[in-house]
């Protein structure tokens, strides 16, 4: 049987900077059978280890259709992730999974799709908006609403302008400190609402970013419209074995590693409120 403990190697091809302290990684791995059936949905996350330094669950970013490489962007906030952002292309970083369930894809053909971001939390949804504008007639219009505390904090910006520019899709940016060259839209990413119409009555949502954003994103988007069933978040929490072993990621009698780590809002306002904080 397989050993689900055990990673896969895999080498950096490339680095992208997109921040002071945020990089995505492009990976290959070495076993080439391997790179060849490796594959994934939009949502998932793999475990990501240095050997010596640790592991840590990290959402992939890349788009499923796109075969042999991986790509996982990573802020530098722990021990860990430190150690991955000084690593250099041709070092080598263990992988193993995907884990956890996805974000609806074919269930949400034909409908108006809105991605609501903050910070980091855009790398999450960057793996399900490359695959809908992959197969961008199956789907109705688009809208992203993404915020940074700076503008130089906010990520893909090569792949922002060109994503305006498809069909029937905007595109709005906030950012909380704006720099001297800043000419967009200034506050918290709630305020993207009044650039823009946002009331629907079957449009579906996806939300990523801090708690204290996700619950106020929730707020809007409930009272425009958005059914509980047709808001989707992605729930950040501590894994550690990432396939429901550990417990760690226990909520409301859920594990977010193989239960999550999507969950639509009418199942989290189900969870114990002390446990969550953004229900």
């Amino acid at each position: 049987m397989k050993n689900e403990y055990i990673p896969h190697l895999a080498i950096i091809e490339s680095i992208q900077k997109e921040s002071l302290d945020t990089k995505t990684f492009k990976l290959v791995f070495e076993d080439k059978a391997l790179a060849a059936s490796f594959d994934y949905k939009p949502g998932q996350f793999v475990q990501v280890s240095l050997l010596g330094v640790g592991e840590a669950p990290i959402s992939i970013t890349s788009c499923p259709s796109q075969k042999g490489f991986l790509e996982l962007t990573i802020r530098a906030v722990g021990k860990l992730t430190q150690a991955i952002y000084q690593l250099e292309p041709g070092d080598r970083i263990y992988i193993r999974g995907p884990y956890g369930n996805s974000f609806p894809f074919e269930e949400v053909a034909g409908k108006d799709l809105y991605f609501v971001a903050g910070g980091i939390g855009l790398p999450p949804l960057r793996s399900v908006i490359k695959s809908v504008f992959d197969r961008r007639g199956d789907f109705g219009k688009i809208k992203i609403l993404y915020g940074a505390k700076t503008p130089y904090e906010l990520c893909f910006k090569e792949e922002i302008e060109p994503w305006s520019q498809m069909d029937d899709t905007e595109v709005l940016l906030t950012v909380d400190e704006p720099d001297e060259s800043w000419e967009g839209n200034v506050g918290v990413v709630t305020t993207l609402w009044d650039k823009t119409n946002m009331t629907t009555s079957c449009g579906v949502a996806f939300v990523c970013g801090p708690p204290v954003m996700i619950r106020f994103v929730i707020k809007k988007l409930l009272e425009s419209g958005f059914k509980d069933e047709n808001i989707y978040i992605t729930l950040e929490r501590y894994m550690k074995c990432g396939i429901g072993k550990c417990g760690h990621c226990n909520i409301g009698g859920k594990f977010v590693c193989i239960d999550g780590p999507v969950f639509s809002y009418s199942q989290l306002k189900k969870f114990p409120e002390k446990e969550m904080a953004i229900a």
